[in-house]
């Protein structure tokens, strides 16, 4: 016989099959979602359903998320620039306000304030450049090298713009001097009669022309005349643009054993007789017991061929190789008590700035011998100890190449 049952019917428990018909009308009937539900767990499809309900759910949150944020990020309308905020204000509903000054309009001829032009380029100001001398009052803790950072020049142009009060030597700088400060890299020259404007300029490595078109220098191209007398007046300072001074070695000439009385201008510390003695080994030790700097570095271009090394006052000095004092005593020149040793081969050590000088002329020295004491004298602003090192065949040398 055919089965008419109907497939949804779930099968029939012995527990209901043994209920009363009061029983079966007193139980409310379940849900259909429920008795679904219970088929597709019968049937082994619940934990599919589940995981497929859960796909479709993620993916439609997903959708949503991404409508939510284009509706978002839709470019709104356009600003509207009114001289006023009636406009709108009364396109939101809101109540007008007063109107209020105009402070900012594009265009049109009722414009007030600074209207701007609507251009690609924008053209800036020419801004001119200072081309005067000013004057600087030295401070404490001022350097060639603070103060050339500080106005943006090369350490040598301070000295070239200082050269009749300073005479090329850094270490007159003092707190409290009145110095140049040069509008621009180069020379401040005082000029005498007689001069030529082809030689000056020759001196300095530059033109005439760029001496004569100088704006700080006042010139009338049209009224110099004849440049081999022209009509510049005497004493008149001039800015060289661009122009590279000469520094004077006239401080620590070449001291030989032989020859030490050519150092007489330098002052009573020089030596009179030739000398003969002990050589050296040319391996250099610190000549004082730090050896860090407390000042100036060897610099060549600000006309410093040493290097200021740290200390106190009393500090021992020592010699820094064998060899034959040939200066010992005190320089006129800014170095104060200074000794000078020549190790022979051509080489000399130089030692400045002493508080005390403990050996004399001619006097034989061993590598480590004590020569005198570390002080302030001469042109200082404090305790340390000026060294050289000079070769005849390569001139003043860094003494950090050679130092041990």
């Amino acid at each position: 016989m055919k089965d008419t049952r109907n497939p949804w019917q779930l099968p029939e428990t012995a527990s209901s099959e043994a209920a009363s018909p009061d029983e079966a009308t007193s139980v409310p009937s379940e849900p259909k979602y429920i008795q679904f539900w219970e088929r597709l767990r019968h049937w082994g499809l619940g934990d599919s359903v589940l995981r497929g309900a859960t796909v479709l759910t993620t993916f439609l949150l997903i959708l949503l998320v991404v409508w939510v944020m284009g509706a978002f990020s839709q470019p709104g309308p356009e600003p509207v620039y009114e001289s006023s905020g009636v406009a709108l204000a009364e396109s939101l509903g809101e109540k007008a306000l007063p109107p209020a000054a105009p402070f900012f309009h594009v265009g049109g001829a009722d414009a007030e304030g600074v209207s701007r032009a609507m251009g690609l380029n924008t053209v800036l100001p020419h801004r001119s450049a200072r081309d005067a001398v000013i004057q600087y009052t030295i401070e404490p803790g001022d350097s060639i090298f603070s103060i050339a950072e500080k106005f943006n020049l090369k350490p040598e142009s301070i000295l070239w713009g200082n050269r009749y009060t300073l005479g090329d030597d850094p270490h007159l700088i003092l707190p409290g001097q009145i110095i140049n400060i040069l509008p621009v890299d180069g020379v401040y020259h005082q000029w005498s009669a007689g001069e030529g404007l082809n030689g000056v300029a020759a001196f300095y490595r530059v033109t005439p022309e760029d001496i004569i078109n100088w704006p700080g220098n006042e010139l009338d191209p049209n009224q110099i005349g004849d440049y081999s007398n022209p009509n510049i007046p005497p004493d008149k300072m001039l800015v060289i643009p661009g122009g590279q001074g000469k520094f004077t070695d006239w401080r620590t000439p070449r001291i030989s054993r032989d020859e030490p009385a050519k150092a007489r201008n330098l002052g009573p510390g020089a030596c009179s007789a030739s000398y003969d003695g002990v050589t050296g080994s040319l391996t250099f030790i610190w000549p004082t017991t730090e050896r860090h700097l407390s000042g100036f570095d060897y610099t060549p271009e600000t006309n410093h061929f040493g290097i200021d090394i740290a200390g106190r006052i009393g500090n021992l000095i020592f010699a820094a190789d064998h060899g034959v004092v040939v200066y010992a005593g005190w320089n006129d020149h800014g170095y104060g008590e200074m000794v000078v040793i020549d190790h022979g081969s051509g080489w000399q050590t130089l030692y400045a700035h002493l508080s005390q000088v403990t050996v004399v002329c001619g006097q034989e020295v061993y590598q480590g011998d004590t020569i005198g004491f570390m002080g302030s004298t001469g042109k200082s602003t404090g305790p340390h100890l000026h060294f050289e090192m000079r070769s005849d065949d390569y001139g003043r040398v860094n003494p950090w190449n050679f130092l041990n």
